[in-house]
């Protein structure tokens, strides 16, 4: 959801590996299509972009770029011995020996292999996310066109999910962003999430007298606290049922000490919503959102007779706290270093990450004179053009200054770019061809004016 206010890995496609360079969709409500039933390479053609063997018409709104296609299909969630695999299958086993269903089977499915291409209803419109909602922005997502994009949360299953018959699901996948560049942010992400129904019996069952209890009542209103047409009693059941339900899983992951608190927030998908924080090497970090599903989104997938409960949480955030993992890019390195630490026999086997040795950085500035549409540029589209020439090479982009002429009033930014491989040693002559392609192409394709 928009929760938040890794021998070599044997089944990765080569183009997935390579994520770190030596030199400078599926129909849209097909809930099984999946991933790997085609191993064809995503091209970006003049009228039209091919990905999961499928190819989609491009339009003004298409932009995404051949390094975040080349991501599509490798499911680093899938892969054995993977770190994000660990901390996945760590939460798939918790809930499944600790939710047991009538019949003696796991109360709670596992969907892990959806496809990331989904339609822009999918995405935001199944979810009552507004038209105007700064989440939809072009800047901020990868778009196939008007109509289709990568996920930005895997949440935009859900509805489909609930509307197939299933009440109690785990749900994860690769997730795609446009977003700055620094160590904790990458532009492929992976989330899992889940969501949880109740009926009036399932809720009040182990209630003394429950059976005069109701999920719903009306003539009520909207507080703080519940939605209009919720009872408050079934609103309470349901948020302690949901925080027990993510403090057992955090003290499955974390341990028995760890100390958890609840923070009240906003999503547009749930109310009352809450974000959990634990304290970590003496700090509180924020580590999932959750909250009382909308009723409006299950009436929607009709099952308007329930009340339901959802949470995320980002799998490479759990991994790097989790195991002290200092740099995102680790997530999609070939080092053997790296990745043998997580070979473990047993899923819940402690893993002691040691660091891997840093490499020196370079870094170089940029700076250029703004277009005179000051809304043509946006910093997104520049954070996404020096990945899609630098791509991992690059370790973080910061805006260091800003200057307005005092007589034209036009304005300049400079930005650091720092570079860092995470296997060798960068020489400033590579460094310098990959910034050179950076200012060229700044200028001709976000129509900034060079100041270098």
């Amino acid at each position: 959801m928009l929760f938040l206010c890794s021998h070599p890995i044997p089944l990765l496609h080569h183009h997935c590996l390579s994520a770190l360079p030596a030199n400078g969709g599926a129909a849209p409500h097909r809930r099984l299509s999946s991933t790997e039933s085609s191993t064809a390479q995503p091209v970006i053609g003049q009228d039209s972009v091919e990905v999961l063997g499928q190819s989609f018409p491009r339009d003004d709104f298409t932009n995404v770029t051949p390094k975040i296609l080349a991501k599509v299909g490798c499911n680093l969630h899938n892969q054995p011995h993977h770190p994000l695999w660990l901390i996945k299958e760590r939460i798939k086993a918790h809930f499944y020996s600790s939710y047991i269903g009538r019949w003696g089977n796991p109360l709670f499915s596992v969907h892990d292999n959806l496809s990331p291409v989904v339609t822009v209803e999918q995405n935001f419109d199944s979810l009552l996310i507004p038209p105007d909602h700064p989440s939809r922005k072009r800047g901020d997502n990868y778009y196939l066109n008007r109509k289709m994009m990568l996920r930005a949360h895997t949440s935009a299953h859900q509805r489909e999910l609930v509307r197939s018959g299933l009440d109690a699901f785990l749900l994860a996948g690769d997730v795609y962003r446009r977003d700055e560049i620094d160590a904790s942010h990458y532009p492929v992400f992976h989330q899992i999430e889940g969501v949880r129904l109740f009926s009036n019996h399932e809720l009040f069952s182990q209630v003394q007298n429950g059976e005069e209890l109701s999920l719903f009542e009306s003539g009520s209103r909207r507080t703080p606290q519940k939605q209009e047409t919720h009872t408050l009693e079934a609103v309470k059941l349901l948020e302690f049922n949901l925080k027990q339900t993510l403090t057992r899983l955090i003290t499955h992951l974390f341990g028995a000490d760890v100390e958890v608190r609840w923070v009240d927030c906003y999503f547009p998908f749930t109310h009352p919503s809450f974000e959990m924080e634990v304290r970590f090497q003496g700090d509180w970090m924020e580590v999932l959102g959750c909250g009382v599903m909308e009723q409006e989104l299950l009436n929607s997938a009709g099952v308007g007779n329930k009340l339901g409960w959802a949470f995320g949480l980002g799998l490479e955030r759990l991994a790097m706290i989790l195991y002290d993992i200092p740099d995102i890019r680790l997530f999609w390195s070939q080092d053997e270093r790296f990745l043998r630490q997580f070979r473990v026999q047993d899923v819940h086997q402690a893993v002691h990450f040691q660091p891997l040795s840093k490499y020196p950085p370079l870094h170089n500035d940029i700076s250029f004179w703004l277009p005179q549409n000051r809304e043509s540029f946006t910093e997104n589209d520049f954070y996404e053009l020096v990945r899609s020439i630098g791509g991992d090479l690059v370790e973080k982009v910061s805006l260091v200054d800003e200057f307005t002429h005092p007589k034209t009033g036009r304005r300049s930014q400079c930005y650091r770019i720092i570079y860092r491989h995470m296997e060798r040693t960068l020489t400033q002559q590579e460094v310098r061809l990959v910034h050179e392609q950076i200012e060229s192409a700044a200028e001709t394709e976000l129509g900034v004016q060079g100041r270098y």
